[in-house]
């Protein structure tokens, strides 16, 4: 694992029993998969990526564009190969195959990962046979300067 890899479990770990909140992205008080990662992002590098607009529950559904996919590309880059994943890597998760993906999660070891759980809090669950065949791709987090 890689000392970036390593910083964004050990941030992950920091918001496990946030609850969840719609659009929500602040640790202890309420936040989404998407305001998960941006949290993160924040922690690692000291500002928002981007300023994200408001959404509703079903904008993947609604807008047909893969928004999460395009986001990840211009702000982490390319794509990894699933089998290249290391903890701390990002995930995005596609309910089926003819949706856009529309969930997010940290790796946090070979079988568990970090995301924000609709109806529940940040928390930590397996990495199940029904969720590892539901990821859309993989992205590292870029490296930080020192």
């Amino acid at each position: 694992m890689s000392a970036v890899g390593a910083k964004v479990v050990s941030l992950a770990e920091g918001w496990i029993g946030t609850p969840y909140r719609h659009q929500g992205a602040a640790k202890g008080i309420g936040c989404d998969c998407i305001g998960l990662i941006r949290g993160i992002w924040r922690e690692l590098y000291g500002e928002e990526p981007v300023a994200v607009p408001p959404y509703a529950p079903d904008w993947a559904e609604r807008s047909g564009e893969e928004r999460l996919v395009e986001a990840a590309l211009r702000l982490f880059g390319p794509a990894l190969p699933l089998r290249e994943a290391e903890p701390g890597d990002l995930l995005l998760f596609r309910w089926r195959p003819d949706c856009a993906a529309k969930h997010a999660g940290i790796l946090a070891g070979p079988d568990h990962f970090i995301h924000a759980y609709e109806q529940g809090a940040v928390t930590r669950s397996a990495l199940v046979p029904s969720w590892r065949r539901r990821i859309a791709a993989v992205h590292r987090f870029p490296g930080i300067a020192v």
